[in-house]
């Protein structure tokens, strides 16, 4: 099937960039191939996002967070479908599409409750006869650069707070799994009323997002991807002094301590690994078990694993693909690292024989013993279903482990012991602590990674200012 990628002005058109192909990740059968945007067709998005931006900015607050649950509203009325299109492109099992796209809903519902509340301050001058405001006020273009894992929860993790607060944004989807967020657009477009120029799509790879930040006609870049890659947007954007939101994935450890109920641990765990195979940022990327309980940890864990059920993600499998060849290709070599570094395979390992595995990113969920903290599986991202497990002797072991990391997103402790919590909680290095449950951050909390984990933030309270600058106005009434 065929789409335009670019959505500019209130108006689709045919990018005069080069197609992007999208494949289904189950079979490598081709979904959708999209025209992409042009240099010329993205300085036009940026362009129209900027002529609206005033208009919407003085647009009653009200009236904005009407919006946002219009769009909320489109979502839940064609969830169905938007989740059958993440099956596809992503490979994400059905329960897991239908949860992402519910997650969508929810921040735009979440953020529309902000309209009538955001607030200034009045502050008493240092003169005789003054008033000092401090207004809040929006930012004026956002570029919101997406991840191919989450395509629309991220999304709208974005959207959300950048239009409730008066923003006019330029989305740029992720080239893997664009299918998703151009059939929201078509719905938006269809369904609501969106002023012109407020809200703009550019489908593209990335030279696009390469364009929009060098281009210094966005005041904030939101990015969400591999670490690297916001190193280039943060440095790309150095040069016009453009504000940066990045999240950058992670290296999540899940410590065990020796009193953990591994009745629940080990599903919380297995669950936080291997959901949309593994390929979450905020996924338990290497498991940290107390000695006391190394050996039946390990049993429960590799038995749970051996049990999966890898398949078609739109039956009942408990796993699907990985998203590409690319990501295969990553997994594979991080599994013959670790292999070639000493670390010995206790399940998986290898990809899947069999018909229904002749094509497409499949690979088995794999489980490694004998592994050292200094192994590049323990360090570096893998992003796939593959669970390091390594021994610790007591509690300061564990975190000195958990905190050798370049990334500090999120981490997870099991533990019944009040003591070992709080300090576990209170010396990690992670902007996100999960204790005794597994992975799902909340839409009215703080998503912010740490170190090369990222910078800035989304959800919550804070997620919404960062949208937002303040304006100081000095009031003279004497």
């Amino acid at each position: 099937m065929s789409y335009r990628g670019v959505y500019v002005d209130g108006t689709w058109r045919t990018g005069d960039g080069e197609p992007v192909r999208v494949l289904d990740p189950s079979d490598e059968g081709v979904i959708a191939d999209i025209a992409s945007a042009s240099p010329e067709q993205v300085d036009a998005a940026l362009a129209a996002a900027r002529r609206a931006a005033p208009g919407w900015a003085r647009t009653p607050a009200g009236e904005r967070g009407r919006l946002l649950r219009r769009m909320a509203d489109v979502i839940h009325a064609h969830s169905e479908l938007l989740a059958r299109t993440l099956v596809r492109e992503v490979g994400k099992r059905a329960s897991e599409a239908a949860g992402e796209v519910a997650f969508a809903e929810s921040f735009l519902r979440y953020n529309a409750e902000w309209d009538l509340r955001l607030e200034g301050e009045i502050l008493p001058g240092d003169v005789p006869g003054e008033q000092v405001q401090l207004l809040r006020v929006p930012l004026g273009v956002v570029a919101a650069i997406c991840p191919w894992n989450f395509p629309l929860a991220v999304l709208c993790r974005k959207l959300g707070p950048a239009l409730v607060t008066g923003n006019t944004v330029v989305v740029k989807p992720s080239e893997v799994t664009p299918v998703g967020t151009v059939e929201l657009f078509r719905l938006f477009d269809e369904e609501l009323d969106i002023p012109a120029g407020v809200l703009n799509l550019v489908v593209g790879g990335p030279d696009a997002g390469r364009r929009i930040v060098e281009s210094g006609e966005a005041d904030l870049v939101t990015f969400t991807g591999h670490r690297e890659t916001g190193k280039a947007v943060m440095a790309a954007a150095s040069r016009n002094l453009t504000r940066v939101s990045l999240e950058l994935g992670g290296k999540a450890p899940a410590i065990v301590w020796r009193d953990a109920d591994l009745d629940r641990t080990v599903p919380a765990i297995l669950e936080a690994r291997h959901t949309n195979c593994g390929q979450v940022c905020t996924s338990a990327e290497r498991v940290l078990v107390h000695r006391d309980v190394l050996d039946e940890f390990t049993e429960r864990y590799v038995d749970a694993v051996r049990a999966m059920r890898l398949g078609d993600p739109a039956g009942g499998a408990d796993l699907g693909p990985l998203v590409s060849q690319a990501q295969l290709d990553k997994v594979e070599a991080a599994v013959a690292a670790a292999v070639q570094e000493g670390a010995k395979v206790l399940t998986g390992g290898r990809r899947p024989a069999g018909d229904g595995f002749a094509s497409g990113y499949w690979y088995e969920p794999t489980v490694f013993g004998d592994v050292s903290p200094r192994m590049r599986i323990m360090r570096e991202e893998t992003f796939g279903p593959v669970t390091p497990i390594v021994g610790f002797d007591d509690l300061a072991h564990a975190l000195s482990v958990a905190n050798d990391s370049r990334y500090g997103l999120s981490a997870y402790v099991f533990s019944k012991d009040y003591s070992t919590v709080m300090r576990t909680v209170d010396e990690l290095e992670f902007g996100e602590i999960y204790v005794n449950r597994t992975l799902g951050e909340s839409v009215h909390a703080h998503h912010a990674g740490w170190k090369e984990s990222g910078m800035g933030g989304e959800d919550g309270k804070w997620g919404v200012l960062r949208y937002t600058q303040i304006k100081t106005a000095y009031h003279r009434f004497a």
